[in-house]
């Protein structure tokens, strides 16, 4: 297991006004967070609104921030859930996309 030090932000998660996700947004905030020297960044937490996102909304954001960081620095997603199956499909499908 690595350990993990330094500065680890959460990325807040941007929407549009009508309340649909704004991808361009979130690139720009990663990139942002990015050339600010972050050690690394956390994706899908409490902060990033995890609660408010569909299931396909968090594959779409998975998806968008771990290709678009593309290993400049490691990516945690966060993947808690009441189901346990739940967290191991969303924990399987992380890794499988290259998250820390």
């Amino acid at each position: 297991m690595r350990k993990y030090k330094g500065v680890w932000p959460v990325a807040p998660t941007p929407f549009n006004e009508n309340g649909s996700l704004d991808p361009e947004g979130m690139k720009r905030l990663l990139d942002c967070m990015i050339d600010q020297g972050v050690d690394g960044i956390c994706i899908l937490a409490n902060y990033s609104e995890q609660f408010l996102l569909s299931d396909e909304e968090r594959r779409i954001l998975t998806r968008l921030c771990l290709e678009h960081v593309s290993g400049r620095v490691p990516v945690i997603v966060t993947i808690s859930h009441f189901s346990t199956d739940i967290v191991l499909a969303r924990a399987r499908e992380a890794a499988s996309l290259g998250a820390a």
